[in-house]
């Protein structure tokens, strides 16, 4: 802050003009300062408000990331066991099946 300076004569009295003119400038600029501050205020509780959101997201992502990773373990589990047993001609129907969707839903695709 600025402050006001002392008269000629040294007496300590203020300079009545030049002091108002400082407090007002000090006024201004703390009010503005205020409204800076309160602007950083809502700024960063609404960071906090989207931190909080994004940090549930990803929170729910992680469950159904592990989820879906113990489906398919256990799928990948019952095609070893497939390929295990001598079912081994099953096993290549089921990949030329699989591998005739693909294509059947490749050419869907495709043509829209």
């Amino acid at each position: 802050m600025r402050r006001a300076g002392l008269g000629e004569a040294g007496s300590g009295n203020y300079v009545a003009s030049g002091y108002s003119v400082y407090e007002e400038e000090n006024e201004h600029l703390q009010e503005g300062l205020r409204a800076k501050v309160s602007a950083l205020k809502s700024l960063t509780i609404d960071i906090g408000t989207e931190v909080k959101y994004q940090n549930k997201v990803l929170e729910d992502m992680d469950s159904d990331f592990d989820s879906t990773g113990g489906l398919l373990g256990a799928t990948i589990g019952r095609v070893k066991r497939l390929s295990r047993g001598s079912q081994t001609k099953l096993l290549c129907y089921m990949l030329l099946f699989c591998l005739f969707v693909f294509f059947v839903l490749y050419w869907f695709i495709k043509l829209r």
